[in-house]
């Protein structure tokens, strides 16, 4: 296994230690992405040979009641070679819960997994006790009872930091109901593993799902449905020799010290591209519109995803939704930064597509095989009777800063990589028992959030909008109710938020799986 530096943290902390630099000196470089890449060591199938498969549809075992177990499982993910991977009922990525607005579900997750889980509902609007706080553990068959202490390490370089006691853990054994009320606008959620000090590799050994909540006025609005409406989960992932999933893990059994060997601290990269599962997959469309509803999974690859015919011309990418639903009208763009956690609701018209031809779907932040994502291959005309209406929802919040009722600043930045301290929000790393930030329930917030390196900033609970970055005003992407912040490299940004909902204990923290691990968390609490 070999891996490629890519510069980031992992590149800028090398160079400052070589060279003496500044943080400021090498940061002003910009990296397109943040971390260190793994090679694959198995031969890898050419682009736009497998076909792309669509995550099964959860069945309710009742009325809006869903069952989950989660177990290992052997698939094939590259043509002819078998993979052990961690799911959710088998499948990879997990099968999709579709909802409706307004009528609450419930998940029983069945744990049998040979460590314990925390499922998190990404971007839904949750009562604490279901959303997945990393040390409300589900522990599996003979693993001993936590209750006097979770081990919270934030470990690096092989070093244990002092167990961490959380009073406030809420602990089951082998399954646990996860109520969501459903009570939030239309929207593609995502569900993944949550447990503390171990994110990462559980969502790189599979354990990620997609849950789409729908409503009557959406349903009405013409977009393109059906086999017309794609969910696109995006995820790089690297093979060792054995066709396992090869990750850097301290403990490769997840079992007991965290963290990741010292040239990934700034985030793991894979050489291969999946798209549902499948690495660099072709899909047979109609000439016409499609809604293809992206989802960026992976643990810190960035990605800015363009549309490529065969003759070079870019397709529009009409931007009809994002993290958290609707926008209020279509956004156009001819290429869409990805970070990790967030998605983007776009439609592309393969209309004036040549039958016989293909559209490259390709990460202009990539290189070599990580530039190609998937492609489209146009195979018949065919009616299409969908539409982009000028208007596509008139509820979304219009918070302005006088609402406010008090401004914060964060910032996100890297720690003593040396003593396990490796992301800090705020100058601390995170700690459960301990007591960030407090805020009325029903209170609008401005905070300023300021980054040393990228860091993908995800709010649980809410949904924001983003006022400006640099002093500057959004950028177009910005559009809509996000959760999820993609801060480059010095950037710094303001958002505003009303924390309503629930009263309870929650999160904020960087989606760099990585660095989440690696203590980059803090505690929200609604009071």
């Amino acid at each position: 296994m070999t891996r490629r530096q890519v510069l980031g943290i992992g590149g800028a902390l090398g160079l400052m230690a070589a060279t003496g630099l500044s943080s400021t000196a090498v940061l002003s470089r910009r990296p397109a992405t943040t971390g260190a890449e793994l090679r694959s060591a198995v031969p890898l199938p050419a682009a736009f040979t497998v076909p792309l498969p669509l995550p099964p549809v959860l069945e309710p075992v009742g009325a809006d009641r869903y069952e989950i177990t989660q177990r290992e499982t052997v698939l094939e993910i590259l043509p002819g070679i078998k993979t052990p991977l961690w799911t959710y009922n088998g499948t990879f990525p997990g099968p999709v819960i579709e909802a409706r607005r307004g009528r609450p579900v419930t998940v029983t997750h069945h744990n049998q997994l040979p460590v314990p889980t925390v499922v998190h509902l990404h971007g839904g609007r949750t009562p604490p006790e279901s959303d997945g706080y990393p040390t409300d553990l589900v522990l599996p068959d003979g693993w001993p009872d936590p209750r006097l202490g979770i081990v919270g390490m934030h470990g690096t370089h092989g070093m244990h930091m002092p167990t961490m006691s959380d009073p406030r853990a809420v602990v089951t054994r082998l399954t646990r109901d996860y109520t969501f009320p459903t009570d939030q606008r239309p929207a593609m959620l995502w569900y993944h593993d949550h447990r503390m000090d171990f994110t990462a590799p559980a969502i790189w050994r599979g354990l990620a799902g997609l849950h789409i909540i729908r409503d009557d006025a959406e349903d009405a609005l013409g977009l393109p449905a059906g086999p017309r409406e794609l969910p696109l989960a995006i995820m790089d992932r690297a093979f060792d020799g054995d066709g396992n999933l090869a990750y850097p893990a301290l403990d490769p059994a997840l079992r007991g010290q965290p963290g990741v060997r010292a040239p990934y601290l700034a985030g793991v990269l894979g050489d291969v591209i999946l798209v549902n599962g499948a690495p660099w997959p072709v899909h047979e469309v109609d000439a016409a519109r499609y809604r293809l509803r992206f989802l960026n999974a992976s643990n810190a690859r960035h990605y800015e995803l363009e549309a490529v015919t065969d003759d070079g011309r870019r397709l529009d990418l009409v931007q009809v939704g994002a993290d958290q639903g609707l926008l209020a009208g279509p956004v156009t763009h001819r290429s869409l930064p990805m970070a990790p956690a967030e998605r983007y609701d776009v439609v592309v018209d393969f209309g004036s597509v040549p039958v016989g031809s293909r559209v490259t779907i390709t990460n202009r932040l990539g290189s070599g095989r990580t530039r190609d994502v998937m492609a489209f291959r146009v195979a018949r005309r065919a009616a299409d009777d969908s539409r982009v209406p000028a208007v596509l929802s008139n509820d979304l919040p219009t918070w302005s800063r006088s609402d406010a009722v008090r401004v914060r600043d964060f910032s996100f930045r890297a720690g003593r990589m040396n003593d396990g301290h490796g992301w800090l929000i705020g100058g601390l790393p995170f700690d459960p028992a301990r007591s960030d930030v407090t805020v009325g329930l029903g209170d609008v917030e401005v905070w300023r959030l300021v980054a040393d390196v990228q860091h993908p900033v995800h709010l649980h609970l809410v949904g924001f909008r983003v006022l400006s970055r640099g002093g500057r005003p959004a950028l177009p992407h910005d559009a809509g109710l996000k959760d999820t912040i993609s801060l480059q490299p010095g950037e710094s940004a303001e958002i505003i938020t009303r924390f309503d909902g629930y009263r309870g204990r929650y999160l904020f923290h960087c989606h760099n799986a990585e660095h989440e691990d690696m203590g980059m968390m803090a505690n929200l609490e609604i009071v």
